[in-house]
């Protein structure tokens, strides 16, 4: 856990931690939706909406722009542990994903596009379209039900010589567990080692410790607004042999280009302020000189702080009892689990889920309920489950307010 006056600094560092603005005072368990955005990126995203100028020009400010955008680059390298490859900006971390997907298979021979049943629609969409354009078959891993993941050796009994595109996600925003990337990504290469692997680490970035040279990847995908900065773009990382593939580009522009149009530079500018704050953030932990160890030791201390959490909201904290002691409640991916990200999903015998997220929000606590749709029936559906209320937190949450949600859980469930 940490210290009072550091996470008091934490806090300090966020919008809206303890209110909403249009309704007051609450509990915010809804990261997983979209994290709380730093006030530095909404006060550097302000500054960069007014600036007129764009790169490519010949005068200061053009030029200054270029600057920061280098610049920003250079921290996410850090960010991602990425000293090669290509890092860029889209409309969204979805959108990345599809273009990601849709450039390798059509640059691939025919054979297999494989993924897993855990993964978001988003990467399921993508492989489902562009397989079929391709002329390839999509194959799914099934992922394990009672632990809410899919594991290396799972993957590995269905991996063929000819899968030539394969998507892992990282972190499920439905059961919160995280999947092991690099062994994931080692039983795919062990029988297929060109195949171009993309992964979805949307819901994994706040929770820190991507090591993008550790993984034996090709792609990487966030969306920045679940990562303390904004709405209105994602950001992708594609490694050089993914970049030298054909993909969308302007006719004799730069071959390794991704981005179509002017780039919006104070996306790339919020995202300096993020790794700015993981920097920060590991300062507190780290002498380290070097900026991605102390990156590093952030991660870690997230890690750390969310797990304390996380475990005082399944077994009780004090006088109250956990989710797991609670009559009639039932937690997705099971209780100890040691794959979970900050975060439980669960559903309670009797009770709606819809009528739970209300009474919740009732008290001043925001959840979100999750249903058996084209969102979530791939985790939901296999339970048998129509729906379950999904809490969702994050570093800068304390340990009073899982006291807060535990004491309304309590009240919800005996009336």
């Amino acid at each position: 856990m940490f210290a009072p006056d550091l996470l008091e600094h934490i806090r300090a560092r966020f919008a809206h931690v303890e209110s909403c603005p249009f309704t007051g005072p609450r509990v915010f368990f809804e990261n997983a939706g979209g994290a709380l955005t730093l006030n530095s990126v909404v006060a550097t995203s302000a500054k960069f909406a007014a600036i007129p100028d764009n790169q490519g020009r010949d005068n200061p400010a053009a030029q200054a722009l270029v600057g920061i955008i280098d610049q920003a680059r250079a921290g996410m390298r850090d960010f991602f542990n990425a000293p090669e490859g290509q890092i860029f900006v889209g409309e969204s971390g979805t959108e990345l994903l599809f273009r990601l997907i849709a450039d390798a298979c059509l640059a691939s021979a025919p054979g297999v596009v494989l993924g897993s049943t855990v993964e978001h629609p988003a990467s399921r969409s993508a492989c489902t379209r562009w397989a079929a354009v391709a002329g390839m078959d999509y194959v799914q891993v099934p992922h394990d039900d009672a632990r809410g993941l899919v594991t290396a050796e799972a993957y590995a009994r269905h991996v063929t010589p000819d899968v030539r595109v394969a998507t892992i996600l990282h972190t499920s925003p439905v059961t919160g567990m995280a999947m092991d990337v690099a062994g994931i990504a080692a039983a795919i290469r062990a029988k297929a080692p060109d195949a171009i692997i993309i992964v979805d680490g949307i819901q994994h970035a706040s929770h820190g410790r991507i090591d993008i040279a550790g993984y034996g990847i090709d792609g990487y995908v966030i969306s920045p607004y679940k990562v303390f900065s904004r709405h209105g773009y994602g950001v992708a990382w594609a490694s050089d042999r993914l970049t030298a593939l054909p993909h969308d580009n302007l006719v004799g522009g730069p071959e390794h280009a991704w981005e179509l149009g002017t780039r919006d530079t104070g996306s790339y500018a919020t995202m300096s302020d993020v790794v700015g704050y993981f920097d920060w953030l590991g300062r507190q932990f780290s002498e380290a000189e070097d900026r991605r160890a102390r990156i590093e030791a952030a991660g870690a201390a997230i890690h750390a702080h969310e797990a304390a959490l996380v475990s005082a909201m399944l077994h009780g904290t004090g006088n109250l009892p956990g989710l797991d002691e609670l009559p009639g409640v039932h937690i997705v991916g099971g209780v100890d689990n040691a794959a979970r990200e900050g975060l439980v999903c669960f559903w309670a015998e009797g009770r709606a889920s819809a009528d739970l997220v209300a009474a919740l929000r009732d008290e001043g606590i925001r959840v979100h309920i999750r249903k058996n749709d084209h969102y979530s029936g791939n985790i939901l559906g296999p339970l048998g489950q129509a729906d379950a209320v999904r809490v969702s937190l994050c570093h800068y949450n304390s340990m009073a307010e899982v006291r807060t949600f535990l004491a309304a859980m309590q009240r919800i469930l005996a009336a």
